[in-house]
């Protein structure tokens, strides 16, 4: 093993440095610390920084003096690394296998052997940027089929970019065996649909669950972007819904989500809608609305108020993915990476971008809110109140973009 830098500090001030380089982010946690016998501990510590580690070891209280840099010979995984990954146990099986084919294994082979997949009861779905080097291709079914036993399934698909088709088609290829139907059961609940023609967001479940937990016990719910039933099917199964109206353009998706109803018991709570949402024939029937479209619910909004019903209103669910400002780029807000920065720092760039992202959440809601609001009065000729009752953060869509949720309660003054 190659040597590894550590910082080499009296015992008594180890947990002080620990800290001070785990909160920098330098801390090399790959490898244990170890006690030695001079009475130091030698603190792994990550490459790119040993030429900063004057600086960084400047801690009020410490003795940076009594610091220096060591490299450890014979370093000690710890526990967290030395557990092998199903990446890891996938790569080493891959080089067993192309080595015994006479094919060299490389440092650019292990990058393309992918690191995380879908299981959808026996079927994998692996990410597009995998398996992209021309070797592979000279193990032929051998590939698939120690793939497929490395990861515990039966059968394999690939999945590329979303069609631009305006149904969000995704781009899967079978890669081993033929039927392309899969199951999923989610809290409870049993989704059943075809890999090839539909996609299943597993990153929403937290929503889902939290569908879960409401109480819409005699209510009745319009779902306006339905899909194979992600929140239809919670409103039925564990909220109560007294009947829910749930609206797919995607006849690949009304498959399956006729199928989900049957199969989960609840079909006769429910009424499909297929095709465009803008053109159902409904008006006043609904207590909940859910609009679970992202990047935007927007252009069902409209929809979503006549929905309402007219004489009690309700509370329309707005998904949305919401933007929030990067930190500045002047000279007092250069990234971590270009300059010095204590503990405390850190901590406060931590609470600023919390802060930034909150208001940013609340400013699309309050937004939301007024033109929500506007379009009430003019769909129901009358004036209306919204009010925000919470806003809820799914998942992280990319750097500075959340997926949010706003539900919105909507009362005819």
């Amino acid at each position: 093993m190659e040597s590894i830098p550590a910082v080499s500090v009296p015992r008594r001030f180890a947990q002080l440095y620990r800290d001070r380089l785990e909160a920098l982010g330098v801390l090399n946690q790959r490898f244990r610390l170890q006690k030695r016998p001079d009475g130091t501990v030698a603190l792994p510590v990550l490459p790119h920084c040993v030429p900063q580690l004057e600086l960084l070891l400047r801690v009020p209280g410490g003795d940076s003096a009594a610091c220096s840099l060591t490299y450890l010979q014979d370093a000690v995984l710890s526990k967290k690394a030395s557990v092998k990954s199903s990446s890891e146990t996938l790569a080493e099986a891959l080089q067993e296998l192309l080595e015994s084919q006479g094919q060299r294994w490389s440092e650019e082979l292990r990058l393309d052997v992918p690191h995380s997949w879908q299981c959808h009861g026996d079927l994998a779905l692996l990410g597009e940027g995998c398996f992209s080097w021309h070797v592979w291709e000279t193990l032929g079914p051998m590939l698939w089929l120690t793939v497929a036993r490395e990861l515990g399934v039966k059968r394999l698909a690939r999945i590329g970019r979303v069609n631009s088709d305006g149904l969000r088609t995704p781009r899967v290829t079978m890669l081993l065996g033929e039927d392309s139907w899969v199951t999923h059961v989610d809290n409870g609940i049993r989704f059943e649909f075809d890999v090839i023609k539909c996609m299943f967001s597993s990153g929403n479940i937290s929503e889902k669950l939290r569908i879960a937990s409401f109480d819409c016990s005699g209510e009745t719910v319009v779902d306006l972007y339905a899909g194979i039933g992600y929140f239809t099917l919670p409103y039925l199964v564990h909220s109560g819904a007294a009947h829910v109206h749930a609206c797919e353009w995607n006849p690949h998706a009304v498959e399956a989500l006729r199928r989900n109803l049957q199969l989960n018991r609840v079909s006769e709570r429910c009424t499909v809608h297929q095709g465009d949402n803008r053109q159902v024939q409904l008006r006043d029937v609904a207590d909940r609305v859910n609009l679970g479209l992202i990047p935007s619910s927007e252009e069902g909004w409209p929809v979503a108020c006549r929905l309402l019903k007219q004489a009690t209103g309700g509370v329309l669910h707005v998904h949305q993915n919401v933007s929030s400002p990067p930190r500045g780029t002047g000279s007092d807000s250069r990234s971590r990476e270009s300059r010095q920065v204590t503990g405390a720092e850190l901590g406060a760039e931590g609470e600023e971008t919390r802060h930034s992202e909150r208001e940013a959440w609340t400013n699309w809601a309050k937004g939301a809110a007024h033109s929500i609001a506007a379009l009430l009065a003019e769909n129901h000729g009358s004036p209306w109140t919204t009010k925000i009752l919470h806003i809820e953060c799914v998942k992280s869509y990319a750097p500075h973009i959340h997926h949010l949720v706003l539900d919105l309660e909507c009362r005819p003054c």
